[in-house]
């Protein structure tokens, strides 16, 4: 594992970030289900250490060695949208947030369960975005910081933190968001520069976040997206990445060639970046933002799903109405050297509350995915059959 210093480029906190290194096993003896973590400094948390003096580069390492025990052909990977659950202090989910996932646990389950965390899990820092009184037209979110366990409890594992909400309560809320997470075992990324590596039955994951805030990859900038992504791939078997890309709103469910403004953001080229990530070296690319469903294509064998919808808006946090509704999760089976295995997507929706809601009847999301991604990407589009599998064109 490396154990170099990090890189002096400064992330969401105005830290230098450290590259983590995490290891899922499970442990002998301990129990069924139970799960061990590690990372690059023992088995301690991670640390924030300063960067070397004129260091401007990331710690780089060599790919390390895949472990020799029990090699599986295939490990399957699960990822959702958007998840707000609540909008502390006055817009809180049924029962303070016990079993806020139940009806999608079953769903989310596989060998490395990841989400969009688009909210700070922080006290009120006296530092909101939106000022006090609030600035019209501005949202800030949080949710109290005992809500990392919900996550834990559905089975999330990893978070990903790169997006336009992570810093709503400022820095400090920033880093109680890594400290809750901590806390409840979670493993997040979206720091710029920040790899985050799991294994997983003994195939090594690096997971990466962007977006188009400071602080984060920025996927406007290619040559650092590019730069980034071949580092993880020197340090794991698959790279996977997490980005939150594009413009927002119910018009807003077809990807065309271009850059996309919103209220003024640069929210990247979605295509663009999204091929250039995968030149690079990913494997999967998992697309987040527009609070809507968006088509899924293949490039270069490798997929690529470019929103994921609104996956929970607890508190009525986030709109409900048409097709802001609809999100669904995605399960991806790829091999440790990173060809396709096989996917599925699962039809979800925020009900009445805002909660996750398995859509086992009408799949809704699915008929959504399926059209959107005929309608914009053609020859290149992902083949979603109508028990929701995910398969290359023909």
């Amino acid at each position: 594992m490396n154990s170099q210093p990090p890189a002096a480029r400064t992330g969401l906190f105005g830290r230098p970030v450290l590259t983590i290194t995490i290891v899922l096993a499970a442990l002998v003896g301990v129990g069924a289900g139970t799960v061990a973590f590690a990372n690059n400094v023992g088995t301690r948390k991670p640390q924030w250490q300063q960067p070397v003096a004129g260091s401007t580069k990331a710690a780089t390492s060599a790919k390390p060695a895949r472990t020799e025990s029990a090699p599986l052909d295939t490990i399957t990977l699960s990822a959702t949208g958007d998840i707000m659950m609540s909008n502390a202090p006055s817009r809180m989910p049924p029962n303070d947030g016990d079993g806020f996932f139940n009806s999608v646990r079953d769903g989310l389950k596989s060998d490395l369960v990841m989400g969009n965390l688009e909210q700070p899990l922080t006290n009120d820092t006296g530092a909101s975005k939106c000022g006090s009184p609030p600035t019209p037209n501005c949202f800030a979110f949080r949710s109290p910081p005992s809500y990392a366990k919900h996550l834990k409890d559905a089975g999330f594992e990893l978070m990903n933190l790169a997006n336009n909400h992570t810093k709503d309560f400022g820095t400090d809320g920033a880093r109680n968001t890594r400290a809750a997470l901590d806390d409840a075992g979670l493993k997040y990324t979206g720091n710029t520069d920040e790899i985050t590596v799991v294994e997983a039955k003994g195939i090594k994951v690096a997971v990466v976040g962007f977006s188009g805030y400071a602080g984060a990859n920025n996927l406007n900038d290619l040559d650092h997206s590019r730069a980034v992504i071949k580092q993880a791939k020197q340090q794991a078997d698959l790279v996977v990445v997490q980005v939150h890309m594009g413009a927002e709103g119910a018009g807003m469910q077809h990807v065309k060639p271009g850059s996309e403004l919103f209220h003024g953001e640069n929210r990247g080229d979605p295509i663009k970046f999204s091929h250039a990530v995968i030149d690079a070296g990913a494997d999967l690319v998992v697309g987040h933002s527009p609070h809507v469903l968006r088509g899924m294509e293949f490039y270069k064998g490798k997929l690529i799903a470019y929103s994921l919808g609104n996956f929970a808006g607890g508190g009525k946090t986030l709109s409900s109405s048409g097709v802001l509704k609809y999100g669904g999760i995605l399960r991806v089976k790829l091999t440790p050297d990173g060809a396709y295995g096989g996917g599925e997507f699962l039809s979800t929706y925020m009900n009445s509350v805002g909660l996750p809601t398995r859509d086992s009847s009408q799949e809704q999301g699915r008929k959504l995915v399926a059209q959107l991604s005929e309608d914009d990407f053609g020859d290149t589009a992902a083949v979603i059959g109508k028990d929701g599998s995910i398969r290359p064109p023909a």
